[in-house]
């Protein structure tokens, strides 16, 4: 029997299960609202969305390597592309394009024409230093460090603050090695 290769995003869009779009959109609106009360600071509630979203992140890796079938990636190039093309697309539904390389390769831009998280949402004036969806450059940088890669996600642009589309800058600041628990000639 040949190996099974990696299927493409829409494959597997297609195939896991799904929540309401709508409900998904209104819940995750929910959460920043109540962040919004709770604490009051805007600072504060994007660093909640991002902390939320590395925990998310860290759990979610397991996930996508287990329904992808994607193999190693062989660089960071390779690694933004499959999260553009394939995760992005798996677990929001959409694609997201990369552009922007640095001359090392190790800095780009994640850009997404859409975003399903920000459906019925306008930001009031009070709000206008909120990264309304931080938790996704959480997700990223927790996904990305399991996979032993030490990560820093900004966002460029932002279309509910009137930018034309959504960017996150993702930052490569060090591949770690990895490490084994144990030792496994005792």
């Amino acid at each position: 029997m040949a190996p099974v290769g990696p299927r493409s995003g829409d494959a597997i869009f297609a195939s896991v299960e799904r929540v309401n779009a709508e409900l998904f959109t209104l819940t995750y609106g929910a959460i920043v609202r109540q962040l919004l009360t709770d604490l009051e600071e805007v600072e504060e509630v994007n660093k909640q969305l991002d902390q939320m979203g590395y925990n998310i992140g860290i759990r979610l890796v397991d996930e996508f390597l287990a329904k992808s079938n994607v193999s190693r990636c062989i660089d960071f190039k390779e690694t933004a592309d499959v999260i553009a093309k394939v995760g992005f697309k798996m677990f929001l539904g959409v694609t997201a394009s990369v552009s922007n390389w640095d001359a090392d390769g190790t800095c780009c831009s994640i850009i997404l024409e859409d975003n399903p998280l920000v459906d019925f949402v306008e930001l009031p004036d009070t709000c206008q230093g909120l990264y309304y969806c931080n938790v996704l450059s959480g997700v990223i940088r927790g996904a990305l460090e399991m996979v032993s890669m030490k990560t820093e996600v900004t966002w460029v642009r932002d279309m509910l603050r009137g930018d034309d589309a959504f960017e996150l800058q993702v930052k490569l600041l060090k591949q770690v090695p990895e490490e084994y628990p144990y030792k496994d000639d005792e």
